[in-house]
């Protein structure tokens, strides 16, 4: 069973190969049919087999020679294998799926972010939509309280703390970001989401003196927060109260 959600994983991780494309230059998800993005050559369904396309063609396009990004096996791998680790904590339920897709998501945010400086809404809005109906179903299905005033609350508190933060910095936060923030703070809930900030602004830090001491960004370059909000929100719904059943010992 874990072999099959792992495949799962790398084959929905080459779609999300098409969207961190697509995404961000408007162009349909959709239509065309994956091809190369240097000719233009339709691509046959052996030369979309996730990862080992990649191997057997040695990194490049059979048509044109053009070198394809190590991106998108990686980003293969690294689908398949979040899949794992939630179907190993959450086992096959409604949450597995649920989280499965939201992780997907940020995946594609925290790439498309990350090249482009942008999120768009577009993305968020399926996350907070995908919340909603998680919540309905929890209810209907397990009669679970979709806890909406502390969703909404947390919401609020997210994203106006990050509003207030964009206004005092001048633009230090952008509004994709605020948007962002709050939706994964209407899955969360209060408690979690504050956690989720303070883990985001830790990891921002860590990562962005990684990237300028090994000079993959320069002091004058923008670091995008997304992905750190991402990667927060990972650790977050994996390990959230485990991190705050620690602080509370250590306090």
């Amino acid at each position: 069973m874990q072999i099959f959600i792992f495949i799962i994983g790398t084959i929905i991780g080459s779609f999300l190969n098409v969207c961190i494309y697509r995404i961000p230059r408007e162009e349909s998800i959709v239509f065309p049919s994956s091809h190369c993005p240097n000719c233009s050559t339709p691509l046959k369904w052996y030369e979309l087999i996730p990862v080992l396309s990649f191997t057997f063609q040695k990194g490049k396009c059979r048509y044109c020679g053009e070198p394809i990004s190590p991106q998108y096996p990686l980003v293969e791998l690294l689908n398949g294998f979040l899949y794992l680790i939630l179907f190993k904590h959450f086992g096959g339920s409604l949450s597995f799926i649920f989280y499965a897709i939201i992780f997907s998501i940020l995946i594609v945010i925290s790439i498309i972010d990350f090249e482009f400086q942008i999120i768009p809404d577009s993305l968020s809005i399926s996350i907070f939509i995908s919340a909603i109906a998680y919540k309905i179903l929890q209810y209907i299905l397990y009669s679970i309280s979709p806890q909406i005033l502390n969703s909404t609350l947390a919401l609020i508190i997210s994203s106006g703390l990050f509003l207030l933060i964009a206004i005092l910095s001048k633009g230090g936060m952008g509004g994709g970001d605020i948007k962002l923030i709050g939706a994964l703070g209407f899955i969360l809930g209060i408690k979690l989401s504050l956690l989720n900030i303070f883990l985001s602004f830790i990891l921002g830090a860590i990562i962005s003196i990684f990237l300028l001491l090994f000079k993959i960004k320069e002091k004058k370059d923008p670091i995008p927060f997304g992905p750190f909000i991402c990667i927060a929100f990972m650790i977050v719904t994996l390990w959230g109260q485990k991190i705050i059943s620690w602080y509370l010992i250590l306090m």
